[in-house]
Order: structure tokens, then sequence, then C-alpha cells
């Protein structure tokens, strides 16, 4: 795939992050800088990773460099789209729990006993 471009668009309030290309150390320093910015205006952040063909330790990297950016301001990063050897990486690594559409709706629900069984 190669190249490696980002783009981010606001709808409804959220940042979308959207990547192609190959996510790698040669792109690191831009990736970072890319999503703390949305993070940095955003409370939540949907990083689209549908066109990227590749995925390392330091695009992971960045993405979880984000993600804790994000939860300190009380805010979420979440990843979609990821498919073959991408959603492979995310999936290996624990980052697909971490930042998955689930985890985002698993962490805004409260726990079982403060949600009381209703009875």
């Amino acid at each position: 795939m190669g190249r490696f471009e980002a783009r981010t668009s606001e709808e409804a309030g959220e940042a979308r992050v959207i990547l192609s290309g190959d996510c790698d150390l040669s792109v690191q320093d831009e990736l970072v800088t890319v999503l703390l910015a949305a993070v940095d205006g955003h409370e939540r952040v949907v990083v689209d990773l549908a066109a990227v063909g590749f995925l390392d330790s330091s695009g992971v990297h960045s993405l979880v460099t984000a993600h804790h950016t994000a939860r300190e301001r009380g805010g979420r990063v979440i990843v979609a789209g990821a498919t073959g050897a991408v959603a492979t990486v995310l999936d290996i690594t624990g980052v697909a729990t971490l930042l998955g559409e689930g985890a985002a709706v698993a962490a805004e629900e409260p726990p079982a006993a403060e949600r009381g069984t209703g009875g």
C-alpha cells in the first residue's frame, strides 16, 4: 500500500482520523502528532484503519499513546475498520480489545452492582 496519509474530520462533536498506507517507524512522529491533535480538541476520537495496509509496533505505540492522553483528559480513542494483517496485529497486541467499539461501551456502562437487577 505504501505512502502514509492522515486526514482528520469532525462529525457530531467527535474527531475521525482516517489513516491510509503504512503506519511504521518512518511515520511515527507524524502519526502521533495527528492523533494527539485530534485528542486535544475532542472527547471521542475514532481512528479509521480501513485503508491501512501495514501496522508495526511503532504504529501500535502511537495508538496507545493517544489512548493514554485521551484517558487522562476524560476522553476515548477508538479504532475501527481494521482488516487483514492490521486487525491481526491489533488482536495479538490486545489493542483491539483496549480501543475497540466494545471497549467504549464497556467503559461507559456502570458496573453491574450499580445498574441494579430491577426485580
